[in-house]
């Protein structure tokens, strides 16, 4: 069965249409369809706190469309989630009625607890061994979600509010940096050695740029490298000389700088980014439901 996955996030809305297949016992979310709108409803949200009526008229077509796209896939289940753009935004309630009476699709706003959740339900479909200790960074347009593992469990949790956006529009406060080392250093033993999971579009991005392969890791000092020589260009050079998008080009260094930063009050000195999000959670935890209900 296909499912239609829809993630508004602060930077960008994406649908995947996907399926799970199991091939040897092992199974994974099959993309079939991905497509990608960059909304940016962070930049009014961070600024005046709301999104303007032209951007919500766009937000409701983007809707439209996803809806069109997944009738011609012929999705059995459609679901559609939002994050932190829209958990801040004080008229959040007013566009997700407009958007169930013009396309009758149901936005659930969900906190950055359930975002993290949806992502790990498919990231224990990967091929590594869950008994060792690991960390999962999530950045994203808004927030960063900050996760340890020990045995296969989720012993600590924690969204904290930095993004790309939200950086790129000078809304982080500074204390922020000082509350992620904290609650590192509370919560992560950094003499015990951790494997580090980076999810989010920036990441998957700064792997292909750097010409990793599948689950291959990325080590600080590329990163760092990468940063200092996107640092010298205008984002119109970041889109010449690296074919990135316009809202790719400008909020990439703004995510390397939060990932760096991680990695380094983690001792780490490298990343593994297996390429995979939200939007993957929740065509896997459709599938589940499915599965469970059927008799």
């Amino acid at each position: 069965m296909k499912y239609g996955a829809i993630d508004i996030g602060t930077n960008a809305a994406r649908l995947l249409v996907g399926e799970v297949e199991t091939i040897g016992g092992h199974s994974f979310v099959k993309k079939i369809s991905y497509t990608r709108v960059p909304l940016r409803l962070g930049e009014e949200v961070f600024t005046s706190g709301k999104i303007s009526k032209k951007k919500s008229e766009d937000f409701v077509k983007t809707i439209q469309a996803f809806k069109l796209i997944s009738e011609i896939f012929e999705v059995t289940q459609l679901r559609a989630v939002a994050t932190s753009a829209m958990r801040e935004a004080t008229n959040s309630a007013k566009i997700i009625d407009k958007i169930r009476e013009a396309t009758n699709v149901e936005v659930e706003v969900i906190s950055g607890d359930e975002e993290a959740e949806l992502i790990f339900g498919t990231f224990f479909l990967l091929d590594f061994d869950k008994t060792m200790p690991f960390i999962v960074i999530d950045v994203g347009g808004g927030s960063t979600e900050v996760s340890v593992f020990e045995g296969g469990e989720r012993v600590a949790s924690k969204s904290f509010e930095i993004g790309t956006l939200r950086l790129l529009k000078e809304k982080v406060k500074h204390s922020i940096w000082l509350e992620i080392h904290d609650w590192i250093a509370q919560h992560v033993d950094l003499k015990s050695p951790h494997h580090i999971y980076g999810t989010g579009g920036n990441i998957n991005k700064v792997h292909k740029l750097l010409g990793a392969g599948h689950m291959e890791s990325l080590s600080l000092k590329e990163m760092k490298s990468l940063r200092e020589e996107l640092n010298t260009m205008s984002v119109e050079e970041r889109v010449d000389v690296y074919q990135l998008k316009p809202d790719r080009a400008d909020v990439i260094v703004p995510a390397l700088n939060i990932y760096i930063y991680i990695l380094e009050e983690l001792k780490s000195k490298k990343i593994i980014v297996p390429k995979i999000g939200l939007s993957d959670g929740m065509v896997y935890q459709m599938h589940k439901s499915a599965t469970r209900k059927k008799p």
